[in-house]
């Protein structure tokens, strides 16, 4: 994260701006309606400045002038707009010397603050950033999120802040709150100010909030919460589902895995709770026994738990598992799939799972030993018309490789090793069965790793598109 997102409260606090061209005025404009106290400082300043400064009377001094350095004295905030590089670089080195926000326009090396594109919705504000990167881009984005959000929607803030202390008192438990917020939120009373009705969505939250028992809201009965074990998809986060998306911005907590991408996390709440569960060949310091019985606990204090996965819950996620335990104790679960990674990753890898010259079927396997065995039928897996998929194959691929080819795969058979799939740092690794192994070992890949081995590997080479390979 370049830049810390905030809004600042700059009401009657002192800024100043220096330049008095078209660009200067528009930050001024911006300024003066968030209700800053104005010094102007230009040798020569705009005719169109008149009407601006006359509609915010008293609220901007004016100087025809070149800048001073005592003109920085008590600012909070300086705007420099001019077309004087060495003047802009000179105002923002004494500026930030003193330790005083400045941005220099469209030279983004010399701005400690830039300006986002607003979406102004008082008191709702959405501002959005490329950090001086791409200006255009973000007014586009801008753009569209007003397409999104309706104009009255500054007046559903104002109505649900009229009843915050009222809900406060009446609704004793945070989550319990939280939850009854996003109710009102999604339910018919914005609509009802939307359409100019403003009475009528006051005497429905009235209403809403009178049916609120405090006993019953702050106790947490058992079976009060709920689990969503959501798959999480192979790492890209574009491929998270609509639903994915809105459970993992109503979690209060998330308990998430080591396959689950840090860039698939940063859609969860930000303010929610995180619990990390993750398991590894030969290291498993949370037990599945333990995170079962952890999403009960959680669900019984009334809390909207995320149960986040790497790929599908249900393919070698041991989703099952856990939902059976929530099953058996009563406990309220939905289930989310994801694009699970042998889908995911081949897709990014270009290769076809199926293909109707090579492979009419696919089958998804499990690497990983179980009784530090590997429990295959290596007889049935010998199918030339057919693709196979090896999850958590990377420490036994020397073993899985040599076991096909002991039991009639052909030597020559195309495989590949994708590791982290569909993110930035995706790596494919194209060989035969017999040789891919000792290409892994001198790549020094890392998990998570998908092993695909059939005829369709073939078509890699012609097929790739997200990124350049490695072979």
């Amino acid at each position: 994260m370049d830049y810390l997102p905030l809004f600042h409260n700059i009401q009657h606090r002192p800024c100043l701006v220096v330049g008095g061209g078209q660009v200067a005025l528009r930050k001024l404009r911006t300024l003066l309606e968030a209700g800053a106290s104005i010094t102007l400082v230009a040798p020569e300043i705009d005719a169109a400045f008149s009407e601006l400064i006359n509609e915010f009377d008293d609220s901007v001094l004016v100087h025809r002038r070149e800048f001073d350095q005592a003109d920085l004295n008590q600012m909070m905030l300086v705007v420099v707009a001019t077309n004087d590089r060495a003047l802009n670089k000179t105002i923002s080195n004494l500026a930030i010397e003193q330790n005083i926000n400045v941005n220099v326009v469209d030279q983004p090396e010399l701005c400690s603050v830039i300006f986002p594109a607003i979406v102004d919705r008082s008191p709702v504000q959405v501002a959005i950033s490329s950090g001086g990167a791409s200006p255009v881009l973000a007014r586009l984005l801008r753009a569209q999120i007003e397409a999104l959000l309706p104009a009255k929607l500054g007046k559903v803030a104002e109505l649900t802040s009229s009843f915050r202390e009222k809900v406060k008192q009446v609704i004793k438990s945070s989550t319990t709150r939280r939850a009854f917020w996003e109710s009102v939120l999604q339910g018919n009373i914005p609509e009802r100010i939307y359409s100019g009705n403003s009475g009528e969505a006051t005497r429905l939250l009235e209403n809403k909030l009178a049916e609120q028992s405090d006993a019953e809201n702050s106790s947490n009965p058992d079976g009060e919460g709920e689990v969503y074990l959501v798959g999480g998809g192979p790492g890209d986060p574009d491929l998270l589902t609509f639903r994915a998306l809105r459970l993992m911005q109503q979690a209060d907590v998330v308990l998430y895995d080591r396959l689950v991408s840090p860039q698939v996390l940063d859609r969860v709440r930000r303010d929610a709770e995180r619990i990390y569960v993750g398991k590894k060949a030969g290291n498993h310091p949370v037990s599945q026994t333990n995170i079962n019985a952890k999403l009960v606990e959680l669900a019984r204090q009334g809390k909207r738990v995320l149960r986040l996965k790497g790929g599908d819950p249900f393919i070698f996620g041991r989703g099952g598992e856990e939902i059976g335990e929530l099953a058996e104790q009563g406990i309220r679960f939905q289930v989310v799939p994801g694009i699970t990674a042998a889908s995911g990753c081949a897709s990014y890898a270009g290769i076809p799972l199926t293909h109707r010259d090579h492979a009419q079927s696919v089958r998804f396997i499990t690497g990983h030993k179980q009784d530090d065995h590997r429990h295959l039928d290596w007889p049935k897996l010998i199918n030339a018309s057919e693709t196979l998929v090896f999850y958590m194959g990377l420490a036994g691929l020397e073993d899985i490789c040599a076991n096909l080819v002991k039991h009639g795969l052909a030597a020559d058979m195309p495989a590949a090793l994708v590791a982290k799939g569909t993110t930035e740092e995706q790596t494919v690794l194209v060989s035969d069965v017999t040789s891919l192994p000792g290409i892994v070992r001198q790549s020094g890949v890392r998990a998570p790793t998908l092993l695909i081995i059939g005829q369709v590997v073939s078509l890699q080479a012609k097929l790739a598109w997200f990124k350049q390979t490695e072979e």
